[in-house]
């Protein structure tokens, strides 16, 4: 690694791994509103399938595509968004990403031809990839690392909200105003508003949350080691990194298929005679509710610092056991039929909603699959926490954007294949059995991958402990540099 001279740095607000002062909160509120949106992009679209592929002529499979290769581009683009992290102003380039995606996605809601969402949608996803880097980035400089998985857990739930939010809005809004296009106009009006939230945000010094910098940061200086193409190599040489590159991609095969449980949900909806309106709004809720168990992860990142603390190895085990459970509780919801289901037919949201309420409460078939969506969303809840938490520990802190870079390409590429592969094993699966039975077998499928995930993660601890411990040595030596050592 490159070391220029440490220099001296205005003091206020430095000191943010010793309270989460009031600056520090605004901060990390405003990158967790931004991982909100990476996520309430991709949430408008699975509620939208049927309505966008009447208006532009095309198979609802291939709007799947257009999801994928959003996907993709996204996880691409974040590698080189994670490399210019590590060297210039990481605000600054938030902004651009921010400009970016927002322009973009105001264009996607007036494609007139499928050639058009392709082309747009491609240039979101050039956007996004800066959210997953470099918000990632900067969120883990604020947050100390005694909350390291309390406080990230946070980013996970802002996606999984960001879904929430994307399947409601496309619900509802379209459903009032009968246009496809108008979810898309909000999302790019507040995304460029977002902008003015950034002005006000200090970006952080790297590695600012590691204790064994603390004492360069209280003299006024900074850390200054900077990313070279070289980090990227040796990136690869460290085995907790490659077990956490290959998890992400193994879990993202299987969560990746999930943005189709709108379509499943409207698939059961429609089977028992309601109306598309009524479908597409009641399929919307039933997506945001049966999200709700995800809203443990904060809890569930709090148990993995406090395990963390007694083991350097009880993060990645702890994580593992949610692997393994969550792929049953997701068979188990897809098969639980939706018996009995009674919601008023007048496609009023409103009304649809309070319907779906006393289902859950009254109807056992519908309060069962409400029971099991928690039990699942907590499963799934453990991986976002304890991933981000683990990548950032293993990584040195210039590192650590090219890092969960990296890991967020491995989670593209799951994304992208289960997204691609999932139209293809619909269509075989659709040859035998008919809707909503196509949905649910294959669905299931998919969650096969949970399986290796959890392995990955027991493989891991096996080497997680010496990582996490070379970083902390090698910044223990740096500190000792800086403050009372020769500077280059």
């Amino acid at each position: 690694m490159k070391k220029r001279a440490a220099k001296q740095i205005d003091l206020r607000g430095v000191f943010i791994m010793k309270k989460l002062d009031f600056r520090t909160v605004y901060a990390i509120a405003v990158f967790l509103a931004l991982a909100c949106f990476d996520f309430m992009i991709l949430g408008l679209f699975p509620p939208l399938f049927h309505s966008i592929s009447a208006d532009l002529g095309v198979h609802i499979s291939s709007l799947g595509f257009v999801l994928a290769l959003n996907i993709f581009v996204t996880s691409v683009s974040a590698v080189v968004w994670g490399y210019l992290a590590g060297k210039y102003n990481r605000k600054m380039l938030i902004m651009i990403g921010t400009i970016l995606w927002s322009v973009s996605v105001f264009l996607t809601s007036r494609a007139a031809s499928y050639t058009q969402l392709v082309i747009y949608q491609t240039i979101t996803g050039l956007g996004l990839g800066c959210i997953s880097s470099i918000g990632y980035s900067m969120l883990s400089d604020y947050v100390p690392q005694r909350m390291r998985g309390t406080i990230l857990s946070l980013w996970g739930i802002s996606q999984g909200f960001g879904s929430i939010a994307g399947a409601l809005l496309a619900s509802i809004v379209s459903s009032s105003s009968n246009d496809w296009r108008v979810p898309f106009q909000i999302v790019s009006i507040v995304g460029l508003a977002l902008i003015l939230l950034y002005i006000f945000v200090k970006e952080p010094g790297k590695g600012a949350s590691d204790p064994e910098l603390h004492q360069v940061f209280e003299v006024g200086l900074e850390y200054e080691y900077t990313m070279e193409m070289d980090s990227i190599r040796k990136l690869f040489k460290k085995q907790s990194n490659i077990y956490l590159f290959l998890e992400a991609f193994f879990y993202n095969i299987a969560t990746g298929t999930l943005i189709w449980l709108p379509t499943l949900y409207l698939s059961k909806i429609m089977e028992q005679g309601y109306s598309p309106g009524t479908a597409t709004v009641a399929s919307g809720y039933f997506y945001a509710l049966f999200q709700i168990g995800g809203l443990t992860a904060t809890l569930i990142g709090y148990y993995g610092d406090k395990l963390q603390k007694e083991s350097l190895r009880a993060r990645a085990r702890f994580a593992s056991i949610f692997m393994f459970l969550a792929m049953p509780a997701y068979i188990a919801m897809y098969f639980l039929p939706m018996k009995n289901l009674q919601l008023p037919d007048d496609a009023n949201s409103i009304s649809i909603m309070l319907g779906m309420l006393h289902q859950i409460i009254f109807n056992p078939w519908v309060g069962g699959i409400f029971l099991l969506s928690i039990i699942a969303c907590q499963a799934l809840s453990s991986n976002g926490a304890n991933w981000i938490a683990l990548i950032t520990d293993v990584n040195l802190p210039e590192d650590r954007a090219a890092a969960y870079s990296l890991g967020n390409l491995a989670n593209g590429m799951g994304r992208t294949i289960g997204n691609a592969a999932f139209s293809f094993v619909l269509a075989a699966v659709s040859a035998h059995v008919s809707s909503p039975l196509n949905y649910e077998w294959t669905l299931s499928i998919f969650q096969l991958f949970f399986i290796p995930a959890g392995f990955l993660y027991l493989w891991m601890s096996k080497h997680n402990k010496r990582d996490i411990s070379r970083v902390k040595s090698t910044l223990r030596v740096r500190a000792r540099r800086f403050v009372g050592g020769p500077k280059e």
